[in-house]
C-alpha cells in the first residue's frame, strides 16, 4: 500500500521543496508480551533518504529502548512493542537531522563516510550539495551499529573538513543495501548504477513485461486512512505534488517559495484561462518576466503545472508554447523529467498511458528519437525515486519498440 508523500524536512512547508519521501506507516501485530510494530514501507523511506533501512529502524530502537528485528529478505523491519505512527515519524525527523541533513546547508543530499584513524573511527556526512563534510555525534548508540554495519568498504585517512571523495568511503547515497554490489555513478545518474548494467537489467525486465497485465498489477494504490489522505492532499495541493528539480546545470539551487520557479508554478495554477492560446502567451511572458524563459528547469515546471490527467490531448493544445521553450537536448530531458514527476507524484494512474504521452510529444517534434531512446534505457533518480523511474521507463517500452521498428523499416527502404 503506497503511502502519502511528504517533504524530507517536514519543517519546510513548501510544496516546491524538491526532496521528498513516503510518509512512514506502521502496523501493530501480536498481543501481550509479543506485541510489535512493523514498518511496512521502511525500505521506501530509507531509499528516499539514501540510507540502509536498518539504520532508521535501529535508531528507533535506540531512542525507544526497544529491541529491533531486520528481515531484509522479506523486507520486514520491526520494533518490539506498540508504538504510535506519529511518534515514529517524530523520531525519523530526529534521525534525519542527526544522520542525513548536512549540518552546514541542511541539505539531505549527503553520504555517510567512515574515517578510520588508527583505532578511532569517525562518521561524517559528505554533502554533495555544498561540499562540506560535517561530523555526527559519535556518542549516539547508532554510531556503533553503523561502524559495525557499513554499506560499503571503510575509507582510511585523516578526518578533514573538506576535500576527498566519499564514493570511496561508506556512502549512504550510492547503494542503501549493505549486501548489494557497488556500481560507479554515471553522469546522468549521480549515485546510480552503470549504464551497461542498467541497460541489461531494463532489457531483461522488459522482455518479461506484458503491458496489458504487468502494469495493471503494479501497486499504484493509495493509503486511504484519514491521516494519509490529509497528508496527501497537503502534499499535492494545487496539483503541484512535488518540487521541481533544482541545482542542475542552470546553476540555480533556490528552492524557497520565493524562487522564480516556485513563483511561476504558483502563478500558472492560479491563472487557468480557458483560451489555450492566450494562456500560453501569458505563461511565456511570465517566465520571461522572471528571467527563466530559457532555463530547462522551467520546462519541468510547465509539465507539472499545465498538464492534467488529460495530458495526451493537451499536448497538441500547448505544442506552440513548448516548441518555444524546448530548444535543446537538456530541455527535452527536462520535459521527460517533468513527465516522470507528473506521473510519479500527481497522476500515477497515467502509467499505462506513457506510450501515448511520448507519442504526442514526438509527433509535435518536442522530443527527438535519440534523446527519448537514451532516456528509456537509463534509469535515473534525478527527477523521481528510482522505483518510479523504472516503472515509467518500463511503461515506455511499446513506444521505444515502435521507434526501433520504424528505424528498421527506414533502413530496409534505403
Amino acid at each position: 500500500m503506497a503511502a502519502g508523500i511528504v517533504n524530507i524536512r517536514r519543517d519546510v512547508d513548501d510544496k516546491f521543496y524538491r526532496y521528498r519521501m513516503p510518509l512512514l506507516t506502521t502496523k501493530v501485530e501480536g498481543k501481550g508480551n509479543g506485541i510489535k510494530t512493523v514498518i511496512p514501507n521502511m525500505s521506501d523511506v530509507a531509499r528516499a533518504l539514501s540510507r540502509p533501512p536498518t539504520y532508521p529502524t535501529k535508531f528507533f530502537g535506540c531512542e525507544l529502548g526497544a529491541q529491533t528485528t531486520f528481515d531484509e529478505k522479506n523486507d520486514r523491519y520491526i520494533v518490539n512493542g506498540q508504538h504510535d505512527a506519529n511518534r515514529l515519524r517524530e523520531l525519523l525527523d530526529v534521525f534525519i537531522d542527526k544522520f542525513v541533513l548536512c549540518k552546514s546547508c541542511k541539505n539531505p543530499e549527503t553520504e555517510l563516510v567512515i574515517i578510520k584513524n588508527g583505532r578511532q573511527e569517525d562518521i561524517i556526512r559528505d554533502c554533495k550539495a555544498c561540499g562540506e563534510r560535517t561530523g555526527v555525534d559519535m556518542r549516539h548508540k547508532l554510531t556503533t551499529f553503523i561502524v559495525k554495519n557499513p554499506p560499503v568498504k571503510i575509507k582510511k585517512g585523516k578526518h578533514k573538513n573538506t576535500g576527498g571523495d566519499a564514493a570511496d568511503g561508506v556512502g549512504g547515497g550510492g547503494n542503501p543495501d549493505p549486501t548489494a554490489e557497488k556500481h560507479s555513478p554515471t553522469p546522468d545518474d549521480q549515485g546510480g548504477e552503470s549504464d551497461d548494467e542498467l541497460s541489461r537489467r531494463i532489457k531483461a525486465e522488459a522482455a518479461e513485461l506484458n503491458t496489458e497485465t504487468a502494469l495493471a498489477k503494479e501497486d499504484w494504490s493509495a493509503d486511504t486512512s484519514p491521516e494519509a489522505v490529509k497528508q496527501r492532499v497537503k502534499a499535492l495541493e494545487g496539483s503541484m505534488a512535488a518540487a521541481v528539480l533544482g541545482g542542475d546545470d542552470d546553476g540555480d539551487d533556490d528552492d524557497s517559495a520565493n524562487s522564480p520557479y516556485a513563483v511561476l508554478g504558483t502563478w500558472i495554477e492560479e491563472n487557468k484561462d480557458e483560451d489555450t492560446k492566450a494562456r500560453s502567451i501569458a505563461i511565456f511572458k511570465k517566465a520571461e518576466e522572471l528571467g527563466i524563459d530559457k532555463k530547462h528547469r522551467t520546462v519541468t515546471v510547465l509539465v507539472q503545472t499545465i498538464f492534467t490527467a488529460d495530458i495526451v490531448s493537451e499536448v497538441d493544445k500547448y505544442a506552440a508554447l513548448f516548441t518555444k521553450m524546448v530548444t535543446s537536448e537538456k530541455h527535452q530531458k527536462a520535459l521527460l523529467g517533468g513527465v516522470e514527476r507528473l506521473i510519479g507524484f500527481s497522476h500515477p494512474d497515467l502509467i499505462a498511458s506513457v506510450p501515448k504521452i511520448l507519442m504526442a510529444f514526438y509527433q509535435n517534434d518536442l522530443i527527438e528519437e535519440e534523446v527519448v531512446t537514451q532516456w528509456g534505457t537509463h534509469v535515473s533518480k534525478k527527477f523521481v525515486d528510482k522505483d518510479t523511474s523504472k516503472k515509467v521507463r518500463k511503461a515506455s517500452e511499446p513506444f521505444l519498440k515502435w521507434l526501433a521498428e520504424a528505424d528498421d523499416d527506414d533502413d530496409d527502404d534505403d
